[in-house]
């Protein structure tokens, strides 16, 4: 199966399943995600990705979450890339209705492989991922003294091209579907996690410093097994890279 043939199967089947939910509760949400993302290179072929994420809910205006992720990376060849690294989420809420007087921690290691390849000037990354969550659990009134456990896996194909280049500047789209599934024993009814749909434009005034403005298509199944978010998210980058000479 060519990459074309994935991304057209990981279309298919994430419409077919969001189809298949008419019947079921679903919450409709608008957010956005405002992100900064800095690459520190310690060498040719490692790097120290970071990054800090602000999610809110539009309507009304409301924090969601807050992320901060640092990894390290290895480029081990031209088509192959390691990361591994470590998320701390501050939760506020799921539900833009609903406001409460504490947030939940979420406490999550990651580990992935990409694939790169170059295919008629379009640069296609296949991206798998494990991730290690420990959330602590709450009720609706306060933060219990227990977390819960459970493994994430993440496959996303996603490419990449220019659109528009002169001198150091250019201006890139993405279009990119992931995928993600549940594992453990409190995800027993939502094995299927959720599908991420996204497409973006970026201008870069150099290749280190650049602005990303796209839309992420979120849909995703909540622990009942039952309900389900179905988010429109505007998401806005801020890519850094720091410019080091090897």
């Amino acid at each position: 199966m060519n990459i074309f043939s994935r991304l057209l199967f990981i279309i298919i089947f994430a419409c077919q399943f969001i189809n298949g939910q008419n019947q079921k509760n679903i919450d409709q949400q608008t957010l956005t995600w405002i992100r900064y993302y800095n690459i520190f290179p310690l060498s040719e072929k490692w790097a120290i990705h970071s990054e800090f994420d602000n999610r809110s809910f539009v309507n009304p205006v409301h924090e969601n979450l807050f992320v901060i992720r640092s990894q390290i990376r290895f480029r081990a060849n031209k088509i192959m890339d390691f990361g591994g690294g470590f998320a701390y989420f501050n939760v506020n809420t799921q539900n833009e209705k609903t406001d409460v007087d504490f947030s939940v921690p979420e406490y999550r290691a990651q580990q992935d492989l990409t694939f790169i390849n170059d295919i008629l000037k379009i640069t296609f990354h296949n991206r798998f991922q494990v991730e290690e969550r420990f959330i602590q659990k709450a009720d609706n009134t306060r933060r219990l003294n227990e977390f819960s456990f459970a493994f994430r896996f993440r496959y996303r194909l996603q490419s990449m091209f220019t659109i528009w280049e002169k001198e150091r500047r250019s201006i890139k789209g993405t279009i990119s579907d992931e995928i993600l599934f549940n594992q453990g024993k409190d995800n027993r009814n939502n094995t299927f996690d959720q599908n991420r749909f996204y497409v973006a434009l970026r201008y870069h005034f150099n290749p280190n410093i650049g602005l990303e403005l796209g839309y992420l298509k979120n849909f995703q199944r909540r622990a009942s097994g039952v309900d389900f978010y179905d988010r429109d998210i505007i998401r806005f980058t801020v890519y850094h890279r720091i410019d080091r000479k090897f």
